[in-house]
């Protein structure tokens, strides 16, 4: 699968997953002193989890830390879109996390596992 982020191909294609967490509401509750039980105020939609994994490939430890970079730059508060090449397309996407995990030689090159946490806003 193919992943673009703002129209830009930062990922590799081989080993991507994204899984996608359900909606949620937020709410605040709150005692009233003469009231029994509490006082329940409705806050609305907010935006929901989405979870993007993967193996990031290059052919030197220079080249992955660059790819490494450009994506590290994502995580700047910013909405952004992703896009994947069977047609979905989330937007407004806040990068909350992007964790490197084990680095290793992928035959003629380097490689390592990432995962990257997202909040879709509500708008």
């Amino acid at each position: 699968m193919k992943a673009r982020l703002d129209g830009q191909c930062i990922f590799d294609e081989e080993e991507l997953s994204i899984q996608t967490g359900g909606e949620r509401r937020e709410c605040v509750e709150r005692t009233v002193a003469g009231l029994d039980g509490l006082l329940s105020i409705d806050l609305g939609e907010r935006g929901r989890q989405i979870k993007q994994a993967g193996v990031l490939r290059a052919g030197s430890e220079a080249a992955l830390r660059r790819k490494i970079s450009a994506i590290s730059a994502y995580t700047d508060g910013q909405a952004h879109t992703l896009t994947l090449d069977n047609g979905e397309e989330y937007e407004n996407l806040r990068m909350d996390s992007f964790e490197v995990k084990a680095k290793g030689a992928s035959g003629n090159g380097v490689c390592c596992e990432y995962e990257i946490r997202y909040t879709q806003l509500r708008g």
